[in-house]
């Protein structure tokens, strides 16, 4: 396997370095996929507009976990569970539902559930998801925007957990206590 640079903000392309400021300046420090990201000036860039957009649809801070969750969980992203699971205990995310996803169990409220399992269908059947099912996350009180806003969600993780399984990327320190394995 290729070993993947973890770049700094000294050793990152040019093109990387104000994008790994932005980093800085959002998270505090340089989480390691960005770091790693930062060798192709391109792909740091996408990721942090999709992150940003994503969290610009009308998710709430549950829903966005949901989403994000049970993506990196279903995609068995060694990285991006820990780190999300310490993002959604910041956004003081209840934690049963945290856990429930973590563990790949049924959330207790229904609409959450909804969202979960239809990210879930159009995640493993890459987009081609029956009418029932639709009609089925509609009746849970769901729009259409809501559906073009999971497949953000998931070219968002899709991008992150690629890149972490390619590169075996260390969980930063502070969300180490989260690791995860199936």
């Amino acid at each position: 396997m290729t070993d993947f640079t973890l770049h700094t903000a000294e050793t990152a392309p040019a093109d990387s370095k104000p994008l790994l400021q932005e980093s800085v300046k959002l998270f505090g420090m340089i989480p390691n996929l960005h770091a790693v990201m930062a060798e192709s000036p391109p792909v740091l860039e996408s990721y942090q507009v999709l992150h940003h957009q994503f969290q610009q649809t009308s998710f709430n801070k549950e829903e966005l976990s949901v989403i994000w969750l049970a993506i990196n969980v279903e995609n068995e992203c060694h990285y991006c569970v820990p780190a999300h699971t310490g993002i959604a205990y910041s956004m003081k995310v209840d934690e049963g539902i945290i856990e429930a996803l973590r563990n790949e169990l049924p959330l207790e409220d229904r609409k959450l559930e909804a969202l979960r399992t239809y990210t879930l269908k159009l995640l493993r059947q890459q987009g081609n998801v029956g009418a029932s099912d639709t009609n089925s996350f509609i009746d849970a009180g769901y729009e259409q925007r809501h559906i073009l806003d999971i497949i953000l969600g998931i070219s968002q993780k899709v991008l992150s957990n690629y890149v972490n399984h390619m590169a075996q990327t260390p969980v930063d320190k502070p969300f180490q206590k989260f690791a995860w394995e199936r």
